[in-house]
């Protein structure tokens, strides 16, 4: 490649974090934070995108950033006051470098309409005269240089020892935290020894199976800081009990001598001499120095970055995966040959199991990005469609620091410019409207993302006149959606809006009207393994919720058998699994059973009767209830046959090969080399209540083109 088209490609990733770091200081400016550091952070994001294009010569994009950054200047120096009309004049000229930055890449510099705003920055810049700039870079000739800064060598580490006590509380539990996970992290950080606290261990009898009782005492060694422990802890310190405590600092072990030092001239000899005597002349520095010191050179690593080609991380990924299937046939062949797990080849097994979970989940964290990329993009689009539908609209977006895979990254932006679309267009209310109902003239949009029970949950929320489902059945018998004796529960009426050729629109825009939106939403969220839901109040909004699952490559799940067939039921959705008694299932009705769990009532799915599979579980009394927790039924108990274990599995999507099916999320291959099901828990609570109202076993039925 040539050196420059290579310096190019460095030049325009660049861009990409410098738009970012604008367009989070705009909207900070926006917001009343119009500090020093903000503003100064967006004047070097544009005078950086500027520098680079001069020196690419693209001439249109560096005509633009050279007024935009002259008025970013003048507001820098405390001449022009970033007042709302000047605020508002900086974000357009945002959104119009962002185009002339992608125009540059796609190789059409110029093209893009900017004379209007402009001509706004001109005025604002105090001289209708100020023009391009791009004649400061006449005559720069850039050639790619390579300069060698040696290696200074690795730093001195500091020692130090700390006590953890870790009592977790049985709210940890309950929202699926795993201790073991947290003393693998904090093994991680350097020497542990952990004894187990037993102390409030009840007898059997008396043990009650939703409490914590067990605690742990950690010693660690090594350079190690208190902030490091606690970030350990980040997501459980509100449901432990948790002491830590700087232990008396070890004894300074002493340094080996190494004789051959090679090249080592005079001066630098007699340098690392006098280095070496002042150091040993100076007094040791006290232990919290010690630790701020190792915190800042923690904190100068962690800025440390590379940027590689994605498909060398899926192609890692894909082996990762392979390397999971290979792990679970070897375990499987081990157990059939009846070789215990404490003999050394079991015993190499499980550590091998240890070793690959932590290469899976270390590979997975390379494909995770923030949501930020995707959430960066809807300020603009609600600026354009707040000046479209002329309403007053304000976005507040949180979470979006989340992690998610970047396939779900890449995915998620169009079915969130739809939903965003729908919510101004179709969810706020006009201005006066709003005013006549007590409402703000300005209407919100809220879009939030958060980790819960291992799947990434993104609201999007609007604060507008809800649903009108009058409005909505009348426009569904009227385009035959449905029939006009339909009776449709408020859930099942609000569903209707994801139904193909759907609009309450009267009028075709360029924003909506068509009936092509919401379907395609559903339709991509699907695709994706996650699901869809709504939950709208008349007069006060709506909200939409997507559960999406966190990585589309692997999963821990527990494999389960129903008859002749083998199912993986994700672990992120269970809570509890236990042996039935005769008593323990109540019928309600002539369709519904009812779980008795420790004197609270859950509905039952039965594997076997849903899915038409004759097993044990098709009668009262025999088999496993699991119980589980879906983001749209809530808890509800799932009876299986038998557990056959709990193993990491990886994911084979049906929609990349076949197409979605109803009740079924993926697909895995199991260590005997057969081919399992992983169910969808959502969609296992919908073929039940589909089941209810046919009265007959559901077939499995694929949808999709």
């Amino acid at each position: 490649m040539d050196p420059m088209e290579s310096i190019k490609i460095t030049y325009f990733e660049e861009c990409a974090e410098l738009l970012v770091a604008m367009e989070e200081g705009l909207i900070a400016m926006e917001n009343g934070e119009a500090d020093d550091e903000i503003i100064n952070a967006v004047f070097r994001a544009v005078h950086s995108i500027k520098g680079g294009g001069g020196a690419f010569g693209f001439e249109a994009l560096v005509s633009f950033a050279h007024i935009f950054e002259t008025v970013l200047d003048r507001i820098r120096s405390g001449e022009l006051v970033p007042e709302p009309d000047v605020i508002k004049c900086l974000l357009r000229a945002g959104d119009l470098i962002s185009d002339h930055v992608n125009a540059a890449r796609n190789g059409s510099d110029g093209g893009i309409d900017d004379e209007e705003v402009k001509d706004e920055l001109r005025e604002l810049s105090g001289d209708a005269s100020e023009e391009a700039g791009a004649e400061d870079f006449v005559g720069l000739d850039f050639a790619p240089m390579q300069f060698d800064f040696g290696d200074s060598g690795p730093a001195a580490k500091a020692e130090s020892a700390w006590s953890v006590h870790f009592a977790p509380r049985a709210s940890l539990y309950s929202k699926a935290n795993e201790p073991y996970l947290i003393l693998r992290e904090l093994a991680a950080l350097g020497d542990m020894t952990v004894d187990a606290d037993l102390s409030r261990l009840p007898p059997l009898s008396s043990l009650e199976p939703e409490e914590a009782y067990i605690a742990w005492n950690i010693v660690l060694r090594g350079d190690i800081t208190r902030a490091a422990i606690e970030e350990a802890f980040e997501f459980a310190a509100e449901d432990c009990d948790l002491v830590i405590e700087l232990l008396p600092q070890l004894p300074d072990l002493p340094e080996p001598v190494n004789p051959a030092i090679p090249d080592l001239s005079d001066s630098a000899a007699a340098a690392a001499m006098s280095a070496g005597e002042a150091m040993a002349d100076t007094p040791k520095a006290p232990e919290p120095q010690k630790e701020l010191a190792s915190e800042t050179s923690q904190k100068a690593a962690a800025v440390q970055s590379i940027r590689v080609d994605l498909d060398k991380v899926d192609r890692l990924v894909n082996l990762a995966g392979e390397l999971v299937i290979t792990q679970a046939m070897l375990a499987q062949s081990v157990q059939e040959a009846g070789l215990r797990s404490t003999s050394k080849l079991g015993a190499g097994l499980v550590e091998f199991e240890h070793l690959l979970r932590e290469l899976q989940e270390s590979v997975m964290a390379i494909r995770t990005q923030p949501v930020k990329s995707v959430f960066q993009r809807m300020p603009r689009l609600v600026r354009e469609l707040a000046v479209q539908t002329g309403k007053q609209v304000r976005l507040v977006v949180e979470g979006e620091s989340t992690e998610v895979d970047k396939t779900v990254i890449d995915r998620i932006g169009e079915p969130l410019t739809h939903m965003i679309r729908n919510a101004i267009d179709h969810g706020l209310e006009p201005t006066e409207a709003r005013i006549a109902a007590g409402k703000p003239a300005e209407g919100t949009v809220t879009l939030s993302a958060e980790h819960r029970s291992g799947r990434i949950v993104i609201e999007i929320a609007d604060d507008g006149a809800g649903i009108n489902r009058v409005r909505v059945r009348d426009k569904a018998i009227e385009k035959g959606l449905i029939p006009a004796s339909a009776v449709l529960s408020d859930e099942e009426t609000d569903n209707l809006i994801f139904m193909p050729g759907f609009s309450t629109a009267s009028t075709i825009s360029n924003i909506s009207g068509r009936g092509v939106g919401m379907d395609v939403v559903r339709r991509s969220i699907v695709e994706l393994g996650g699901r869809i839901s709504i939950v709208s109040t008349p007069g006060s909004g709506s909200r939409f919720v997507l559960t999406l699952p966190l990585t589309l490559a692997v999963l821990d799940g527990m494999v389960v058998a129903v008859g002749d067939q083998t199912y993986v039921l994700p672990l992120s959705h269970i809570i509890e699994s236990m042996k039935l008694g005769k008593s323990d299932i109540h019928s309600y009705g002539r369709e519904w059973e009812l779980l008795d769990v420790r004197g609270s009532f859950v509905p039952v799915v039965r594997i076997g009767n849903l899915l038409g599979i004759e097993g044990r579980c098709h009668k009262d009394a025999n088999g496993v209830a699991i119980l589980v927790e879906s983001e749209s039924t809530g808890r509800f108990a799932v009876i299986v046959d038998a557990i056959l274990g709990q193993r990491q599995v990886v994911i084979k999507s049906f929609e990349n090969n076949y197409r979605h099916i109803e009740g079924v999320a993926a697909a895995t291959i199991l260590g005997n080399g057969r081919v399992a099901l992983i169910l969808d828990i959502d969609g296992l609570a919908l073929l039940r209540r589909a089941q209810r109202e046919s009265a007959k076993p559901v077939e499995l039925k694929a949808t999709g083109s």
